[in-house]
């Protein structure tokens, strides 16, 4: 069953905010050797980025606002991933549905929307807390992801987060392409044919910020002690630099309007949960 309407989760994850945050889940989920070969070896994310991003995101926004079409999205990718195996660039076996992969690429979720909310809208209360890790265990079971996988309180999670980072995760080629301003990350191809056309001759000059700017993000809204773990540089010039950014994104994002505050499908979701309380 997908989270409750109205709860943590249904009030961050469609919030335009929540794009800055993905970018750091997902490096700490190919930061750990075996995700990182699935990704390398079966990822469209080097030759068709844009689509992926896409794609990646109506994912995750389905498991929270898709309601009945949440758990056919949850068999749609365990699907996707059986084929998925090879080896690491340590020469292990890796399977992408084994329980211990498949759950760290979920569990990835839970830190990086709390220490991201700290910056760009208010720090979550210990009850919020205990609220959005409960409602991020529901969408784990949405996914397939069993009970026994998935540390089941807060106070399991983290001893369990701590032997992730400490025993598995690196620098893995996929993360340091992530992180590369200068890999080759071809022109945006989404949106209306103007703007595609325009980006496409102004991309040559906007790369580079774009790709820089990524990175920043990527770094600054990863939990401290993961960007540790995998051995990220984060110097206090950044922090200062992303506690203004933070500032300015908890100014202006609340004064948007609704089309342009949220997501599409948590546009929808919202909307019909209001029709829903009209009728009583």
């Amino acid at each position: 069953m997908p989270p409750p309407v109205g709860g943590v989760l249904w009030s961050v994850a469609g919030d335009v905010r929540a794009l800055f945050m993905l970018p750091a889940a997902l490096t700490m989920q190919v930061a750990h050797p075996a995700i990182g070969a699935g990704v390398d070896d079966h990822s469209v994310f080097r030759t068709d980025p844009w689509g992926r991003g896409e794609r990646s995101l109506r994912s995750v926004q389905l498991w929270i606002y898709g309601g009945e079409r949440a758990a056919e999205e949850g068999r749609r990718l365990r699907a996707l991933h059986k084929e998925i195996q090879g080896s690491d660039a340590h020469g292990r076996r890796y399977h992408a549905l084994n329980p211990a992969y498949y759950a760290w690429v979920h569990a990835t979720g839970y830190p990086v929307y709390r220490h991201g909310l700290r910056y760009l809208a208010r720090p979550l209360t210990e009850a919020q807390e205990r609220q959005l890790y409960a409602e991020w265990l529901r969408v784990g079971r949405v996914l397939g992801i069993h009970d026994r996988d998935m540390p089941q309180t807060i106070e399991e999670f983290w001893p369990y987060y701590r032997r992730v980072l400490d025993e598995e995760l690196e620098a893995t080629v996929v993360v340091r392409e992530l992180l590369d301003a200068d890999a080759p990350v071809p022109a945006p191809d989404r949106g209306p044919l103007p703007v595609r056309l325009a980006l496409r001759l102004l991309w040559p000059l906007l790369r580079g910020p774009f790709q820089r700017a990524r990175a920043f993000l990527t770094v600054g809204l990863m939990p401290p002690d993961a960007r540790a773990a995998i051995g990220l540089d984060w110097t206090p010039a950044q922090e200062r630099r992303l506690r203004r950014l933070g500032l300015a994104a908890r100014a202006v994002v609340p004064l948007l309007p609704e089309r342009l505050r949220y997501l599409p499908l948590a546009r929808e979701a919202r909307a019909e949960a209001r029709r829903q309380a009209r009728r009583g």
